[in-house]
């Protein structure tokens, strides 16, 4: 049982923001799902530990939601308290080539702050939606670079509430994988490291990064991003094209015509739409080729 009145005088004395019964709709990219119980703005990772052990101790089930652009969240909502790392908690700090990010921070933004400053190596990352936090806890990566090329130390909650640092080597990233992935543990700082390079130059990297994007996915659609994970020996949207699935079609879910490994909202898509959608694909490739897709995004529940 969640005692919003008791959570509102918490969350007062932290500073926090709270929005009772909020939609979820507003927060995913896909731009569907119902709401939760309460939507709490984290401002700090203090903030945020002394939230978890609350909510821990009175056993009320929590979500951590970023940017929302890797979740699906269900029709029905999300029957607990989601805890926001957003822009209330996006600070950065930079020294030398360097810079520490707070959880909330967005990925783009860091890749933008790295170009004013004329540190090159995070390029290839803009344009992936997604905060800092969340593109570390599954190594986020495009057109040959990843988070685990840049990151060197992070900051995280763990099941106890008590607060670590960890080094890149020790957070066995790989692909769309990290030590955190399917853990209680919770991010919130990143600290990436750059090298010097000429700002004229990254901005143009940048912008033909964004170009590739634009020419190539389905930016104008509402989406989770790349929607199944790359399969050993093959790639999702080859895939889904040999096997002739471009404009499938659930509800107001689609296989995008643009690029097949993009499931998009065609604008009134519901979460059992694209689920449903998802699992025609999945079936239909495997019985054509043999590859067993896997979804990307994680379905908070």
């Amino acid at each position: 049982m969640i005692d919003i009145n008791e959570l509102s005088k918490l969350c007062e004395t932290l500073g926090c923001r709270i929005t009772p019964e909020c939609s979820l709709s507003d927060y995913i990219t896909f731009r569907f799902g119902g709401p939760c119980r309460a939507l709490i703005s984290v401002n700090s990772a203090r903030s945020a530990a002394e939230l978890i052990k609350y909510m821990k101790t009175t056993e009320i089930k929590y979500g951590i939601l970023g940017r929302g652009s890797n979740v699906l969240v269900s029709d029905e909502g999300y029957d607990g308290v989601i805890l926001l790392f957003g822009s209330d908690f996006s600070h950065m700090e930079i020294s030398g080539n360097t810079i520490k990010c707070d959880a909330g921070v967005l990925l783009a933004s860091a890749c933008v702050r790295a170009q004013q400053l004329g540190l090159t190596g995070m390029e290839n990352l803009f344009g992936i939606p997604g905060t800092v936090g969340g593109a570390l806890y599954m190594n986020a990566g495009a057109y040959g670079s990843e988070m685990k090329d840049v990151v060197v130390e992070a900051e995280y909650i763990d099941e106890n509430c008590e607060l670590h640092t960890i080094c890149k080597d020790d957070m066995q990233l790989s692909y769309r994988r990290s030590i955190f992935s399917g853990t209680s543990n919770v991010i919130t700082s990143v600290t990436l490291e750059l090298r010097s390079g000429n700002s004229d130059d990254i901005k143009k990297a940048m912008s033909e990064c964004m170009a590739k994007r634009s020419s190539k996915q389905p930016l104008d659609y509402p989406s989770a991003g790349s929607t199944f994970k790359r399969p050993e020996g093959s790639y999702a949207s080859l895939l889904i094209d040999q096997c002739g699935l471009k404009g499938l079609t659930c509800g107001g879910a689609m296989v995008s015509e643009k690029h097949s490994g993009f499931v998009i909202n065609k604008g009134y898509a519901t979460c059992a739409d694209v689920l449903e959608l998802c699992e025609k694909v999945k079936t239909i490739v495997k019985e054509k080729t043999g590859y067993q897709l896997e979804l990307e995004p994680v379905i908070l529940q």
